[in-house]
């Protein structure tokens, strides 16, 4: 079992800033693929970027260049710092981990999610 827990939400006018980050608690945190994704009242959970071991990024189209993810595999962290932030980034974040190549346990895991909100 791995147990994600999320911080840094809040409330921020828009073209401001926020950092959120994710603590994990496994020991082969390195192996995991983590991601981030949100969830805006009344609209489906959306994937929004995702961080490889090496620290290879990915990310959605409309927070590329305004979002940056990175991780520490040896403090077990990742973050997600959001610029430029805009009322429609205003979303449920939710910390996420996917077995990586190596891991033979699929099984996937959630944070419990940091609200973000951004005013015009």
């Amino acid at each position: 079992q791995v147990q994600l827990v999320e911080s840094g939400g809040g409330s921020v006018r828009a073209g401001g800033s926020l950092t959120l980050s994710c603590a994990a608690s496994t020991p082969i945190f390195s192996f995991y693929v983590m991601e981030w994704y949100r969830q805006a009242p009344g609209k489906e959970r959306e994937w929004v970027a995702n961080i490889t071991s090496q620290s290879y990024t990915t990310y959605e189209d409309s927070v590329k260049g305004r979002f940056t993810m990175s991780r520490d595999n040896a403090k077990k962290t990742v973050g997600l710092q959001m610029d430029s932030l805009k009322p429609e980034d205003t979303a449920v974040y939710y910390c996420h981990a996917a077995p990586g190549l190596f891991l033979s346990d699929p099984r996937r895991f959630w944070g419990q999610g940091t609200q973000v909100t951004v005013s015009a």
